[in-house]
């Protein structure tokens, strides 16, 4: 998974569109206000005196950087003074990433908005900050795992014929016998941990608190679905060569993994719901009504339309969830 994502010719090495033919729709892609929504979220912490006005406000994985400039869109219009005070940071390990995201910033802002750009967390050092990433842990690379073996892979091929004291010792933490073991929960906690005093984090992604006892990982290509391991009874064939660094791969995320992380790290577990849920708490409807009361009826109703597809669920439904941490002063 990490050379089929992260390698020299890996899926996310370079620029991808969004839509049919690359990737899939996400709450970004499907709204802004969704980024708005955490906008609001992120001023109620100024209010409540857990962010300062000159914090950090930092996404990490930020692909596109259309989130971002949606929460400094929002910022803008609910409280100006902020877009100037805070400082937007984007946590990016690709070249061709960055570009996109600068660029970006630079269409949208010009030189309103100040984008700080870092390859990862360890280059990050501050006070104070809003951590926010979207479908970043089911990204990791990970350990394939069924009856006390881990798996290999010769051309393409998987075979479970490894001893791996670590992922075995994690599959019976989380009572799996199968499936999926994420690589790396650990040292990325402690990284975030390190590079900020006080912060709160907030991340969506598919997965439940309670690990799967199944194997979910699954490919993208042409906004289709594909199986990493086709169920049993069917022809286990798939085509992984040729799928591979050319479609996105992903699997859902076991949460009480990544809760765990973070607490080893010594961050505070604080929240955990559904994204519909955690949207509308944080005012994603209030949002709205300002909306209703500020652009004629059309506009009003296609943004309505669009909102329903994060909050509804038949859309993203419960499997997609928030889960938010924090730090405190030390």
């Amino acid at each position: 998974m990490t050379e089929w994502l992260y390698g020299e010719d890996g899926y996310y090495a370079t620029y991808k569109n969004i839509g049919k033919s690359g990737d899939f729709y996400t709450a970004v892609s499907t709204s802004k206000f969704f980024g708005g929504t955490i906008a609001k979220h992120i001023i109620s912490l100024v209010d409540d005196g857990f962010l300062a006005p000159n914090a950090v406000i930092c996404e990490i994985g930020a692909h596109h950087g259309y989130f971002l400039a949606d929460v400094c869109e929002f910022i803008y219009t609910l409280r100006p003074e902020l877009l100037e005070s805070f400082e937007f940071v984007i946590i990016e390990r690709f070249d061709d990433l960055q570009t996109q995201q600068r660029n970006y910033f630079q269409e949208s802002f010009g030189d309103v908005v100040k984008l700080a750009q870092y390859k990862s967390l360890s280059e990050l050092r501050c006070k104070n900050a809003f951590f926010i990433a979207n479908e970043i842990f089911d990204a990791f690379p990970c350990e394939l795992y069924f009856k006390g073996k881990s798996a290999s892979v010769q051309n393409h091929n998987v075979e479970f014929d490894l001893d791996d004291e670590w992922v075995a010792q994690k599959a019976i933490k989380y009572h799996k016998e199968r499936g999926e073991i994420a690589l790396g929960y650990e040292a990325f906690a402690k990284e975030m941990a390190a590079s900020c005093e006080k912060f709160e984090f907030m991340s969506f992604d598919y997965g439940e608190m309670a690990a799967r006892p199944d194997f979910s990982l699954r490919i993208y290509t042409k906004h289709k679905v594909i199986p990493f391991f086709l169920p049993e009874g069917e022809e286990d064939y798939v085509p992984r060569e040729e799928l591979f660094q050319k479609s996105d791969i992903t699997y859902d995320v076991t949460f009480a993994h990544v809760k765990d992380a973070y607490e080893e790290a010594g961050v505070a577990f604080v929240d955990f719901k559904a994204q519909m849920t955690a949207l509308v708490d944080m005012g994603i409807l209030e949002l709205l009504e300002m909306l209703q009361k500020n652009a004629d009826a059309k506009i009003y109703k296609q943004e309505l339309e669009k909102v329903k597809m994060l909050i509804m669920p038949n859309f993203l439904g419960e499997r997609f969830k928030m889960i938010r941490f924090r730090k405190e002063d030390s």
